[in-house]
């Protein structure tokens, strides 16, 4: 893994701070408006959207870090890896049970509030901050690095998209039990190839493809689509 960050602005105990701030405020945003106020989905989208965005803006501005750098890196294999991952994400929501769909103006609105900007909220939360803060924590320069350290940061890196990704899912009343791993297990696939490629957008575009995924087979049966009352 080449990789992207020079950590000179901020320490490994703001970073690790920044994760637990990921982790926590997920989790209060799912269950305040979903577990307990029980928002409809789209109603649920707006604070979650709003604190969420909020959230993920604020850390890349602190951190000094520029998403739009990131964003042109590698872009071949970034094409080549989010189409893989969006592939595999996609078969499995398209193996679950289908339910109806929005027609319409309303299937057009849906494919853009939860198909574009909540799998892409999503995958800016669960996947690319978590990887930021771990590269940032270990000062990762752009450089070449060995196997062993390549290998060591990548599962630092799950491991941390795995805490903000649970954490976030327990606030949902449907994933407060052992059904939390499907979407750790999801959203491992989105950081892993954000990790192959170096460019955040593998993570984004595998994670729109899913909820668009979803939203055409169906919101009201599809896992990747919460809340479900």
């Amino acid at each position: 893994m080449k990789t992207v960050l020079a950590a000179n602005t901020s320490s490994w105990q703001v970073q690790l701070a920044w994760l637990l701030v990921a982790a926590v405020g997920g989790l209060a945003i799912s269950a305040v408006f979903a577990g307990n106020l029980e928002l409809p989905r789209n109603w649920f989208l707006i604070p979650y959207v709003l604190l969420a965005g909020a959230l993920v803006a604020i850390y890349l501005r602190s951190s000094d870090i520029g998403l739009g750098t990131l964003l042109r890196k590698n872009w071949a294999l970034t094409l080549v890896v989010t189409i893989l991952a969006g592939g595999l994400l996609v078969s499995n929501v398209l193996a679950q049970e289908s339910s109806p769909r929005a027609k319409g103006l309303r299937l057009i609105f849906d494919l853009i509030w939860q198909g574009g900007v909540y799998g892409m909220l999503d995958a800016l939360l669960l996947s690319v901050v978590p990887v930021l803060v771990v590269w940032r924590i270990f000062q990762v320069q752009e450089q070449s690095l060995s196997w062993p350290q390549r290998i060591g940061l990548a599962v630092l890196a799950l491991a941390a998209s795995a805490l903000v990704t649970a954490s976030y899912h327990w606030g949902y009343p449907e994933f407060r039990s052992k059904e939390v791993m499907k979407p750790v297990l999801g959203v491992a696939i989105n950081t892993l190839a954000y990790l192959i490629t170096g460019n955040p957008m593998a993570a984004i575009g595998s994670h729109m493809a899913m909820h668009i995924a979803a939203v055409l087979h169906g919101p009201a049966s599809t896992i990747q689509l919460p809340p479900h009352y």
